[in-house]
């Protein structure tokens, strides 16, 4: 594994226990992602797509091998200490946009950084509105906002923080084809803007090799780990 790498899945497995019996979910992944790469994860459902995003973003802990995040090894972490490293170096987009429905627009992209105590929040935060084409939205609730519109007061929360990494589960999921392309289209030239290293995990393969490199699990293992061309051709 290279050292020199913003992400290293080392031999990562994880299993929970159902009806009295180890379910194996991850079985030893390994890969590992340098500074402002992309990479998407690709697999059946079941495959273990989310829980390698989670292992690698520190939200769960493996049962077995480790992550090394930003040069942090995550086993080595209590909680807040990871939600720390999180908070400071990384970015969540979801498929069901998690927006705060109590918060407008603007106030839901500024609550990462008033969680820091960083200064010129609505400054920051505004820009990115503008920049995803919801300069005009900044007072509405997500309620009154469409669903990519929704999406997209996500996409300027997970970078307003400027983090080292974006994780993004199905980020076009929810959303029909047309939106999806929108959508996807922002996401990268933020990313690409930031220099963000990004984890992209997609059932859509025409997303996916959007990315430099395609990582597909099979029932849990890694079954190839290839260029997005090689990939979409095999």
């Amino acid at each position: 594994m290279d050292a020199s790498a913003i992400l290293i899945a080392d031999r990562l497995s994880k299993s929970y226990t159902s009806a009295g019996q180890p379910l194996l979910v991850l079985d030893a992944v390994s890969f590992a992602l340098q500074a402002g790469a992309a990479c998407a994860v690709v697999g059946p459902s079941g495959s273990g797509k989310s829980t390698l995003l989670g292992l690698c973003a520190g939200l769960e802990r493996p049962t077995s091998g480790k992550v090394t995040l930003n040069g942090a090894d995550l086993n080595a972490l209590d909680e807040d200490r990871r939600a720390a490293l999180r908070a400071h170096s990384v970015g969540f987009v979801f498929q069901t946009f998690r927006l705060l429905p109590t918060l407008t627009a603007l106030e839901n992209v500024m609550v990462p950084l008033e969680l820091l105590g960083g200064a010129g929040a609505a400054r920051r935060a505004a820009g990115l509105l503008e920049r995803v084409g919801l300069g005009g939205r900044l007072s509405h609730y997500p309620a009154q906002l469409s669903g990519g519109e929704q999406q997209r007061v996500a996409l300027a929360r997970a970078f307003v923080n400027q983090p080292r990494i974006l994780f993004a589960d199905e980020p076009t999921g929810n959303l029909d084809r047309r939106t999806s392309q929108a959508v996807a289209d922002l996401l990268f030239a933020l990313n690409r803007d930031a220099g963000t290293t990004l984890v992209l995990v997609t059932h859509d393969l025409e997303l996916a090799r959007r990315t430099g490199r395609v990582i597909e699990l099979k029932d849990g293992a890694l079954a190839a780990d290839s260029p997005a061309g090689s990939a979409a051709r095999a």
